[in-house]
């Protein structure tokens, strides 16, 4: 049932439609300066196993730096990075290169922090990315805690020794947010705007990274090892950027970025919004198979229980999208925000973003404190409380999550 198959291959062809990188131009244009502002820094990446954190680690590793130090909690991923970057041979590898299992909110991190800084370069990736995380107030304190809370403590960190660059990973979910993730990155983006006089800090709202870690696509080849059928929003259109090009944006913000800086993929509506239907059918296409489409979940796990290696079809079931915080478009900007669309070939970059000042997000998170502490909080109250401080928030509340289905 199974083919020789080329992920970076399907990316291009079904995904992202381009056959080079989207940031290939401004890799050439600003190559010397990239070199001049990478070569011999001591680089610092939070959250370096994820999808975007690994893939900015490969696009660095094509510097010379001189230390590498990633933190992650996830023990088996950073595992994996060290063998995936040890084995390529595509990589300028520093003689000082340390991995920890370690979460940046604990008193260690801080420890180690002060033994192996000052970093020239510190980038952070460590995030709750779901809408599905949207679940309930637990689930909602701890989206909260690790976007936006422990990010104040990072911050306040880096005063201690300033590095030359700094940058913290946002989401094209934060430009009008719909769902308490978007929010919390919204929050995360006033709070590291308030330190942008101080710390040389950027960021970048960007699309979909195609079969990143826990994204649908890569749940569909996941499914096929297991055998088990695939389920799929039907007409939910997103935009998409490949592994590598996440990390070469991130990469190329974090360097070229000004202090407060947004940066954002030059991507169509028309052109580059992708519907995850159509990436089905591709996917099973191109593995050889075709769409057995059916009408309940339940026909669907009924027919996956009839496969074998010699089927020719895979049960697929495709549903209306009705689960809380899910927007029916993505943007990457809003209309009050001051565009730079000429600097850099692919990449938009935000200039005005809002400042507040730190007293004013003391205020916010005293409140934020406050409700979580309390015995009767709710979900409401939480929405109620980001509103007022995110006017372009308009929670999308349907009473249904992804932890639902299939």
């Amino acid at each position: 049932m199974h083919t020789n198959f080329d992920l970076d291959l399907f990316i291009k062809k079904y995904i992202t439609l381009r056959p080079e990188s989207l940031l290939k131009d401004d890799f050439h244009k600003y190559n010397s300066e990239l070199q001049k502002r990478i070569n011999g820094k001591s680089v610092l990446v939070i959250g370096g196993a994820g999808t975007i954190g690994s893939s900015y680690i490969k696009a660095i590793l094509k510097f010379n730096i001189s230390k590498l130090v990633v933190v992650d909690i996830n023990e088996n991923g950073l595992t994996e990075l060290v063998r995936d970057i040890r084995s390529s041979g595509a990589y300028t590898i520093p003689e000082y290169f340390v991995t920890y299992p370690v979460n940046f909110g604990d008193s260690v991190f801080e420890k180690l922090f002060r033994h192996h800084g000052p970093f020239g370069i510190v980038a952070n990736f460590a995030a709750h990315k779901h809408v599905r995380s949207e679940k309930d107030i637990f689930s909602i304190e701890a989206m909260v805690e690790n976007n936006v809370l422990r990010a104040r403590k990072l911050l306040e960190l880096l005063l201690e020794t300033p590095p030359e660059h700094f940058f913290c990973v946002s989401t094209d979910k934060a430009a009008n947010p719909v769902n308490i993730m978007g929010a919390s990155k919204k929050l995360m983006e006033e709070l590291i705007m308030a330190y942008s006089d101080r710390l040389p800090i950027k960021t970048a709202r960007f699309a979909n990274v195609a079969f990143s870690n826990g994204s649908l696509p890569l749940g569909f080849l996941e499914r096929l090892q297991k055998m088990q059928p695939w389920s799929c929003p039907r007409g939910i259109r997103r935009f998409f950027v490949s592994p590598q090009e996440s990390g070469e944006l991130c990469l190329m913000a974090s360097i070229m970025g000004e202090s407060g800086d947004i940066f954002f993929p030059k991507l169509d509506e028309e052109k580059d919004m992708i519907p995850f239907d159509q990436i089905a059918i591709d996917l099973l296409h191109s593995l050889g198979l075709e769409a057995d489409i059916c009408q309940t979940e339940e026909e669907a796990r009924q027919k996956s229980l009839l496969l074998n290696e010699e089927s020719t079809s895979y049960p697929i079931y495709f549903f209306g999208s009705d689960t809380s915080g899910e927007k029916a478009f993505e943007e990457f900007f809003t209309e009050t925000e001051k565009l730079d669309n000429d600097s850099f070939i692919k990449l938009g970059v935000v200039k005005n973003s809002k400042k507040r000042s730190v007293e004013e997000i003391d205020s916010i998170f005293e409140q934020l404190h406050k409700l979580f502490e309390s015995k009767n909080i709710t979900k409401s109250a939480i929405v109620e409380i980001l509103k007022i401080y995110l006017p372009n928030f308009e929670h999308i509340e349907t009473g249904k999550g992804l932890d639902s289905k299939m």
